[in-house]
């Protein structure tokens, strides 16, 4: 007797028993009615992946490559596969320099932004980021930017790097007068040759200096505030060197940086869920320990007092 085969198993196998023999799965015909010398027919071909495969296998891709949305756009799915984190909340520190970026997207999401590298993209747009009320740290190094209104909703900008865009007066600065803690604005860029078309005017850093009376920094050079004497000092020194004739013979070699560049840029301290969450059962913990000791104090006070009044067995007579 042979066995039942089930109903749907008709069709998963190359055959199966019936009554009169072998019968093939799918074409119902005999297993004989082949040609002994039949070839099989080739395997169809496999579907090619899609464009996103080179992000994911490709060893020279930029990491976070494959999140990055088409025409130059931020994701939500760029932010995240960028910073490691799942919601855009949490991220505190971003950098997507030179990646070929025109539209911020989803970058107004990150509410909690406080560290932002765009440098070196086609951006010309900022309207997202006015919705960044904790933005501290911004370059926007080597982009298309002319119209900076929405930096002025940035009110806890401290450093601002604009060289190498399309800032062409300063009027265009006048929106950022309102930003109290601005302290680093740079328009110029010498090492990196970067400018901005309003910096062909020779005294644009003293009318900076005058429209933002709080800044610390112009184009990386101290105007104010601790290490500003000694930087005009060392400018005072080069300058008197290069009249010299001396040094008119042989002129001086171009000038390098004592530090590395972003040395000076604020770096906002990193705030972690699990330090914070390790804190509040400490705490806990501290408590709960206050607690069981007062009422262990309470405890031996209360025996103490019932031992004091208990009569002296001494003093029975019998």
């Amino acid at each position: 007797m042979l066995p039942q085969i089930p109903a749907g198993f008709v069709g998963r196998c190359s055959c199966y028993p019936t009554a009169g023999g072998i019968t093939a799965g799918r074409s119902g015909k005999s297993a004989g009615s082949r040609s002994a010398g039949a070839t099989p027919p080739p395997p169809p071909p496999r579907a090619r992946r899609p464009g996103g495969l080179r992000g994911r296998m490709d060893p020279q891709a930029e990491p976070g490559e494959e999140g990055e949305g088409e025409g130059g756009r931020i994701t939500a799915q760029l932010l995240k596969a960028s910073t490691g984190q799942f919601a855009l909340e949490s991220i505190l520190l971003l950098r997507l320099r030179g990646r070929g970026l025109a539209d911020l997207g989803c970058l107004g999401e990150c509410a909690n932004l406080e560290w932002l590298d765009l440098s070196g993209n086609a951006i010309a747009q900022l309207g997202p980021l006015a919705a960044l009320k904790s933005l501290a740290v911004l370059n926007l190094a080597s982009n298309r930017v002319c119209s900076l209104e929405p930096l002025g909703s940035c009110e806890s900008l401290q450093s601002l790097n604009l060289a190498g865009n399309l800032v062409s007066s300063l009027q265009q600065l006048q929106c950022l007068t309102g930003l109290r803690r601005l302290e680093s604005l740079r328009l110029r860029d010498a090492l990196g040759r970067l400018s901005n078309p309003v910096c062909a005017a020779g005294a644009y850093r003293s009318a900076l200096g005058d429209m933002f009376p709080g800044l610390k920094a112009i184009d990386g050079e101290r105007v104010s505030g601790r290490g500003s004497e000694l930087y005009q000092l060392c400018k005072d020194l080069d300058s008197s060197l290069g009249r010299c004739p001396a040094a008119a013979a042989e002129p001086p070699h171009t000038p390098k940086p004592w530090v590395e560049e972003g040395f000076w840029e604020l770096r906002p301290a990193r705030r972690s869920s699990i330090i914070e969450e390790a804190y509040r059962q400490f705490s806990d913990v501290l408590r709960e320990c206050r607690e069981l000791g007062q009422r262990a104090d309470d405890t031996i006070a209360q025996a103490e007092r019932a031992l004091s009044l208990r009569a002296d067995p001494s003093s029975y007579v019998f």
